[in-house]
């Protein structure tokens, strides 16, 4: 090629270079999104249980579901698969439940002809968050039908390292304090989750445990935080994700039952908290807000 030319093609060659606009940035990654709640005896029937519904209150629940915006929900107090996809959309969301049986089938206090369904724990998982299940923490409901397993799952969500979870709904009427009847069987329940956390720590992917505790652990000198929080393993130095945060969800009460508790690898990611309170007009569709921790 004569130098002329040459030289022309090389400029050409430059220019083009030139016009081609640089590669953007990668986007930031976007937070990972956890929730809990507690649906309050959401069956697939809005006639049976211990929660009249209507096709009405289900679509105000599935809209709050929609605001969550949370890729994964642990949620409990739920008959079935089919009546947690009344509320999360099943083309949105995989979901699964907790593999125990409906234990018995009691009375609602002061609704005549009404019996309890089935109260399950369970997960709502974003599609295009892979996950994989674990056997349940059958040792949680400590032999008795009526009391609920873990579910444990550990999801991969895109651009986030993997996150092991454990959705749980501990026995109910020992809130505080040691004296209340149902205090000895929460005390079992405790250690059987203090085993768990401990494998989970000497384990190399970060975990959490989520759901309705029925325990105000946050309470100054609470002795069964005290016995989960024992920093040993190492990784077994606990947080609970809403800190000093204070509900919102119902005036008359001032401290959380439901929790988000990260384990030292998590909580070092936390970045955000949040309770999603229910607008007014609304009444409460639920007698639990749902609760969100956000993750880096």
């Amino acid at each position: 090629m004569h130098r002329p030319l040459a030289a022309l093609a090389l400029c050409l060659s430059l220019a083009a270079c030139a016009s081609v606009p640089p590669s953007p940035s990668p986007s930031p990654r976007a937070p990972l999104r956890v929730a809990t709640w507690n649906m309050e005896h959401l069956s697939e029937d809005g006639a049976q249980g211990c929660k009249a519904r209507t096709d009405a209150d289900y679509a105000v629940m599935r809209r709050y579901a929609e605001q969550l915006n949370a890729d994964v929900i642990a949620f409990e107090e739920v008959e079935s698969v089919k009546a947690a996809a009344r509320v999360f959309d099943p083309a949105k969301y995989q979901l699964i439940i907790e593999e125990r049986p409906a234990g018995e089938h009691f009375a609602c206090g002061g609704q005549e002809g009404r019996k309890l369904t089935r109260q399950a724990v369970g997960f709502a998982i974003r599609k295009g968050v892979s996950f994989e299940r674990a056997p349940d923490l059958v040792d949680l409901a400590l032999g008795n039908p009526n009391l609920r397993s873990g579910v444990d799952i550990t999801v991969r969500a895109p651009g986030h390292a993997p996150l092991r979870l454990l959705a749980v709904h501990l026995k109910s009427g020992c809130f505080s304090g040691l004296g209340g009847q149902a205090c000895p069987t929460l005390q079992q329940q405790v250690p059987v989750l203090e085993r768990w956390i401990d494998a989970r720590a000497a384990e190399p992917v970060r975990f959490v445990v989520l759901g309705d505790f029925n325990r105000r652990l946050a309470r100054k000198d609470d002795v069964l935080w005290a016995d989960l929080d024992d920093g040993q393993p190492a990784n077994a130095d606990l947080s609970l994700a809403e800190g000093t945060t204070t509900p919102k969800c119902d005036p008359r009460y001032s401290e959380f039952i439901d929790h988000i508790v990260l384990d030292a690898r998590a909580g070092r990611d936390l970045v955000g908290f949040e309770e999603q309170a229910y607008a007014p007009a609304d009444g409460h569709p639920s007698d639990h807000c749902p609760v969100v921790a956000v993750l880096r």
